[in-house]
């Protein structure tokens, strides 16, 4: 975790959590790289095309965030924000193959 930002990622239990901002309606499902919010803290942008309409925006995150980090749909759930842009998101299993996904992914981004 020494290269991600602080806050971003934290340990809790045999797992991680990691912080996310989601925009819904979006025209495509991406993960775009990480945002600053307004107090300072530090979050995963992530784009999806599905509306906050019972779930389906939530649902589309746990796929397209399972596609970028390589890992199963099982091994994440939301753990807090179901209903907020602002999420956090407990992954499980193979934290370690996940983080490395998550930092070989945002070489890619834009800063």
């Amino acid at each position: 975790m020494a290269s991600l930002p602080p806050g971003l990622v934290r340990v809790a239990g045999s797992g991680l959590l990691l912080r996310l901002r989601v925009t819904p309606k979006s025209s495509s499902n991406a993960v775009e790289g990480l945002s600053r919010q307004a107090d300072g803290t530090v979050s995963l942008q992530i784009r999806v095309t599905a509306q906050p309409d019972k779930g389906k925006a939530n649902k589309a995150v746990i796929q397209t965030l399972a596609r970028t980090l390589g890992v199963a749909k099982s091994q994440l759930a939301i753990a807090s924000g179901a209903t907020s842009r602002q999420k956090t998101v407990r992954i499980d299993g193979e934290t370690q193959l996940a983080l490395d996904a998550l930092q070989d992914h945002l070489k890619t981004c834009k800063p």
